[in-house]
Parts: C-alpha cells; structure tokens; sequence
C-alpha cells in the first residue's frame, strides 16, 4: 500500500493495518511519538483500534528530550 507519510508518498509492504503495526514497521515501535491520521490527532490509546490504509496522511513526530 501507499501512505502519505509526513508529506511524503511512501510504499509500505502489507495492507491495512493499525497505527502500532505501522509504527513498528517504520522501527519506532515503543518509542515516544505524536501521530496524526488523516488530519484527527490520536491519542496513543488509540493507536491500536486506528487502521491506516492505502491514501492514509499520516504524520508521525519522534519526542526527544535534550538540554
């Protein structure tokens, strides 16, 4: 399938599939991150029962902290 993944296109190997599923194929499974699917902001309660399928706008920001 094709997503638009942070404005970009990007193929993703699969079919539709949750939020957690993405984010483990893109290798940021348990990693502290904002998501944003098709414009709704998601709650990362909400990232196992939210399907990203093909045309989904996802846009996915890493949390990192510094000093």
């Amino acid at each position: 399938m094709t997503i638009h993944l942070n404005g970009e296109a990007k193929a993703i190997e699969g079919g539709p599939c949750p939020v957690t599923e993405l984010l483990e194929r893109l290798g940021l499974g348990g990693q502290p991150v904002l998501v944003e699917l098709d414009g709704q902001a998601l709650l990362r309660t909400e990232f196992a029962d939210s399907v990203v399928s093909d045309g989904s706008q996802v846009e996915v920001i890493r949390m990192v902290a510094g000093g």
